[in-house]
């Protein structure tokens, strides 16, 4: 969630300041094809991918479910496609910019979506959260961690948006799993799950091609949200997510990594460095915050959001990620936690 202004040191772009135009491509490897669609969010694309399979192209994420996205899925079959056929649709986890299209694509070329259990239940799951049951531990969560009136009731206001960019998912999937091998377009692509951001996050890794399709586990500038979410109250994302990412310290150093969002990039190792150095670094703020005075996951935002104003959708981030923060520290023994007069968990030394 956190982005910097500049390109981290150790990290190159190898195409520099180019992207792929919209309805278009950039090939990065014969039959290996980076596109881009719109978010309407404040970060405002994600990169998808098309890989050269048999008599077709399977594709890697989706975009979320809007008319305009369906409208650059066209342009990009009448250029890069060529009138050949979609055979897969891959989807590395759940969240609406990869999966919102997937029953769209699937049935659009009668073929099959492949992803993990977990993500796949993910999504299921997450469309069909409301009523009075979700409305009441969600409401719980929030107040339990600090948010006010006036954030309850943004929060409250906004509800469920995933049905609403997440199409209804195909009835069935094919399973990825982790160490998995997948022949693609006559390259093995090894399954590499990673945990924290989503419940089984996949990567793709071909050696023989050089590349790993990272999906949000490992992004060259912005750092990807770890958060705990009402549905699992006590979870501990941030100690699984940092534990994840020593699963790509094997992968060779030139490595070139295809992100969900910014650009294409080398230095792999390096910026598996720099992730686990930024959250040490957070991780021994939140502690200062909370020998000072016990805080609660709401007063830690300014620490860890410094200058940023929050819209409903930005503040149950910033909250889950405050308090995976707090959780993992917690599960160490650096904090303890304990529960004010009005309800409010709080964080000590």
């Amino acid at each position: 969630m956190d982005d910097t202004a500049r390109t981290p040191s150790g990290i190159d772009y190898i195409y520099g300041d180019r992207l792929p135009p919209p309805g278009g491509t950039i090939e990065v490897r014969p039959g290996v094809y980076w596109l881009r669609m719109p978010l309407p969010f404040k970060l405002d694309h994600i990169n998808l991918w098309l890989l050269a399979d048999g008599d077709g192209y399977a594709i890697v994420d989706c975009g979320i479910a809007r008319d305009e996205v369906k409208a650059l899925w066209e342009q990009v079959w009448a250029s890069t496609l060529g009138g050949r056929r979609i055979t897969r649709v891959f989807v590395t986890h759940f969240h609406p910019d990869h999966m919102g299209l997937a029953s769209w694509l699937t049935g659009r070329w009668g073929v099959g979506l492949w992803c993990s259990y977990g993500e796949y239940m993910a999504g299921r799951a997450t469309r069909a959260v409301g009523g009075d049951n979700d409305d009441r531990a969600r409401d719980a969560f929030y107040r339990r961690n600090g948010v006010d009136d006036a954030g309850m009731a943004s929060l409250m206001e906004r509800g469920n948006h995933y049905p609403k960019i997440v199409l209804p998912l195909p009835g069935s999937f094919h399973r990825l799993e982790h160490g998995q091998s997948v022949r693609i377009g006559g390259h093995d692509w090894r399954v590499i799950v990673g945990t924290g951001h989503a419940p089984e996050h996949v990567c793709l890794h071909a050696a023989e091609l050089g590349l790993l399709i990272s999906g949000d586990q490992i992004l060259p500038r912005i750092t990807t949200n770890v958060a705990v979410w009402p549905q699992e109250p006590e979870g501990n994302p941030l100690a699984r997510y940092l534990g994840s990412l020593d699963l790509f310290r094997p992968l060779a150093p030139d490595t070139v990594t295809l992100p969900s969002h910014d650009r294409v990039f080398t230095g792999l190792h390096h910026r598996l460095d720099m992730l686990k150095a930024h959250h040490d670094e957070r991780l021994d703020r939140v502690v200062k915050v909370c020998a000072a005075k016990p805080a609660s996951a709401v007063d830690l935002i300014p620490t860890l959001f410094p200058g940023r104003q929050l819209d409903s959708h930005q503040l149950s981030f910033a909250v889950g990620e405050a308090l995976s923060h707090l959780h993992l520290l917690a599960s160490q023994g650096r904090l303890r936690r304990s529960v004010d007069a009005a309800g409010v968990v709080r964080f000590s030394t």
